[in-house]
């Protein structure tokens, strides 16, 4: 047994040792399963309480990154082997974590909504190798920090709220994690074609050793063997075929990531893995009357796919056809749009497509302002849906431009956008909804 399963075994006991203890001290409780007499449910979880005493106190435990440094540094000096589980620089962990908190902070008073979202991210951290005991040394972790943080001011009503909101969390992970186990944690891909279409951006091609099952307009995240443990999302650029390959498109954002080993230091015959499909920018069952795709650079690749899927529908069934499908395409400049060859075939054989491009603003203008203005001109906007992919900024500008222009909000599609800033945020900041943490097409090194 490796030094990291002995760790991991240790955990684990630890765990059940806590586990069968809060059994023994909460009376009513099942002594074989640990559940009380009613259901999850039907338990009481005054989160929004929780949400008010954690609000209250964010300046004594706060900044923020300086909250997230010491519980990393309490987690590793406790056990150590978990730094194995971790990417060498720890700064954009570190930022993603900052990200969950605030969702779960700006989210509490909606339990049903951090269940659903952190059930895909237990699914999703599979790949990461990460186990249900090890958990609770997080939430241990957390609570040393906090105490760090506040000193002589923190107290116990403090530190039950923020652990209960993380334990909200954590429960639903591990019940995603156990959902998912007929899959694997992630799978294996060969690079069998690396095609560059600039100085900065290449299409792959990988073939997984497992079935991987997806549709189109999901996405997934990538780990190259160079770089390993640190993870980054791309779209699959074409729907599950017969052959098993999948497509991504990466534009390498800078240097020393993820993207900078994809696009560079990549070449057929090299190994990367694929993380779990997630997005639900997918198309209904039902055949589309007005459709509507906005996409912004490596976005395509999405839009590639659920063409591809389109005009297989069409070739299976007439009836699929859909009355109009507008593709607005942009990038910065305009001669930076890449697989146009194939764009302009499939517009030639199809009635029913039109391209629309789209430059970036001019001086003055926001970089996605003319591809807003498109959208939200095309008529009718009564009619069908806008599915929409690319970085948060575009894809904020354009489903602003489309509900002001009187585009129905619930006929907007577009995978969950990033909570807070793109920066490690201060606890007196503020900040609107958001959704999941690192969606595709951010732009940030990678």
């Amino acid at each position: 047994m490796g030094a990291e399963d002995r760790t991991y075994h240790s955990l684990l006991a630890r765990h059940e040792a806590m586990r069968l203890r809060q059994q023994l001290l909460s009376p009513g409780k099942d002594p074989g399963t640990g559940r009380g007499g009613r259901s999850p449910a039907e338990e009481t979880y005054d989160a929004a309480a929780d949400r008010q005493i954690i609000l209250r106190d964010l300046d004594l435990v706060g900044p923020l990154d300086e909250l997230i440094t010491d519980l990393y540094r309490a987690l590793f000096a406790r056990h150590p082997s978990l730094r194995s589980l971790f990417p060498a620089t720890m700064a954009f962990q570190q930022e993603h974590l900052a990200r969950a908190f605030w969702y779960l902070i700006e989210h509490l008073d909606r339990p049903e909504e951090i269940t659903a979202t952190f059930t895909r991210l237990g699914r999703d951290h599979r790949k990461l190798g990460v186990r249900p005991a090890q958990y609770a040394a997080f939430r241990d972790a957390l609570c040393e920090a906090l105490r760090v943080r506040a000193g002589e001011y923190g107290s116990p009503e403090l530190e039950r709220a923020w652990t209960r909101m993380l334990q909200l969390g954590i429960t639903a992970m591990v019940r995603g994690a156990e959902s998912a186990l007929h899959e694997p944690p992630c799978w294996r891909a060969a690079v069998t074609g690396h095609r560059m279409c600039g100085p900065d951006l290449a299409v792959l091609r990988l073939l997984p050793h497992e079935t991987f099952r997806y549709r189109a307009g999901q996405y997934a995240s990538l780990e190259s063997a160079r770089l390993p443990h640190t993870w980054r999302p791309y779209y699959l650029a074409d729907g599950p075929g017969p052959d098993g390959e999948v497509e991504v498109h990466v534009r390498c954002t800078g240097p020393g990531g993820v993207s900078e080993m994809l696009v560079h230091r990549t070449a057929p015959g090299d190994e990367v893995r694929l993380g779990p499909p997630k997005g639900d920018l997918t198309l209904g069952a039902e055949a589309p009357e007005t459709l509507r795709l906005v996409a912004w650079d490596t976005g395509w690749a999405a839009m590639k796919a659920l063409l591809q899927e389109l005009d297989g529908r069409v070739r299976r069934s007439p009836a699929q056809r859909a009355r109009r499908v507008r593709l607005f395409l942009g990038a910065d400049p305009l001669s930076g749009l890449h697989d146009t060859g194939y764009l302009a075939g499939l517009e030639q054989r199809h009635s029913w497509l039109t391209v629309v491009p789209a430059a970036a603003g001019a001086p003055g203008e926001g970089t996605y302002d003319r591809l807003a203005l498109a959208v939200s001109r095309s008529a009718p906007l009564t009619e069908g849906r806008t599915l929409v992919a690319g970085p948060p900024d575009m894809v904020r500008t354009v489903t602003a431009g489309l509900v002001h222009a009187g585009h129905s909000a619930d006929r907007i599609v577009h995978d969950p956008l990033p909570v807070g800033p793109p920066v490690l945020p201060r606890f007196t900041q503020r900040h609107g909804p958001a959704g999941d943490f690192l969606p595709p097409g951010r732009q940030v090194p990678a």
